[in-house]
């Protein structure tokens, strides 16, 4: 869900999607090219948060828009299991919207679920 086929023009509506399980934090390859949008990055906001800038976010941009799959409308209800651990760091659980209640079940896995409808 974080790419390919399923990322962007499928609509399941309703309770045709109730879940998903999201693997990875979705980090941006490291590459040439991000490694200068790094480095641009570093100049501008500083060495300690040219990564964030440049992986980080965007990973976790794409991890809020696949649970978004899930949970579309006020009506929706649904679960999303983040299993890598990496989900379980402060610094990243701080990144992740406020209205999700992320609940630790073990280590190395985390489920979200709407602590009120959206």
């Amino acid at each position: 869900m974080l790419g390919g086929p399923f990322a962007e023009g499928i609509d399941l509506p309703g309770e045709r999607l109730i879940g998903a399980f999201i693997a990875t934090l979705g980090l941006p390859q490291v590459n040439p090219v991000n490694e200068q949008i790094r480095e641009r990055m570093g100049s501008n906001f500083g060495a300690g948060q040219s990564y964030d800038y440049t992986y980080l976010y965007p990973g976790l941009q794409k991890v809020v828009q696949a649970a978004g799959r899930v949970i579309r409308t006020t009506s929706d209800s649904g679960v999303v299991y983040l299993i890598d651990d990496r989900f379980t760091r402060p610094e990243v659980k701080k990144l992740l919207p406020g209205w999700w209640q992320v609940t630790h079940l073990r280590v190395g896995r985390s489920a979200i679920t709407p602590s009120t409808p959206i």
